[in-house]
């Protein structure tokens, strides 16, 4: 299968395709989750209108939607949307910053895996922890 700019290759699992293997490990993950009684339902590739189609000096410009790799819903009801990202892309800081406001009662979360730390982990954890290692070395180097 062909390989995305960043490098992903798509996977296909239980008949659906996914974007990369980290994908489709969170749908494994999610899949154990649900029987576990850990979550009440999923939906995978939910679809969220970001901005309506319109019309600017006579040309027609087409709506704007994000695609998520997943729409998780917990036990008290809650939801939550998921997208597996290593990186967090300039586009989809746009895309994030426009869901945010259109859908402000929404969790979105950007899931990676790292081993090392145990499994799943938010993106915005992950930049945490490194920027704290990061200092940590730093000062080390510095004494």
């Amino acid at each position: 299968m062909p390989r995305s700019k960043y490098g992903a290759k798509k996977v296909t699992l239980d008949g659906h395709t996914f974007d990369s293997k980290a994908e489709a490990h969170f749908y494994q993950y999610t899949k154990l989750r649900l029987k576990a009684g850990d979550i009440q339902a999923y939906e995978l590739q939910p679809r969220y209108l970001l901005q309506e189609a319109f019309k600017h000096q006579g040309k027609s410009i087409q709506k704007m939607e994000y695609v998520a790799d997943f729409l998780i819903t917990h036990n008290d009801g809650s939801q939550e949307v998921v997208d597996v990202k290593g990186v967090e892309t300039e586009a989809f800081k746009i895309k994030k910053k426009l869901f945010y406001k259109r859908y402000p009662d929404l969790k979105l979360s950007l899931m990676t895996y790292k081993h090392e730390l145990g499994g799943w982990i938010e993106l915005d954890e992950l930049k945490k922890l490194e920027r704290k290692a990061k200092t940590k070395r730093q000062k080390k180097g510095a004494v």
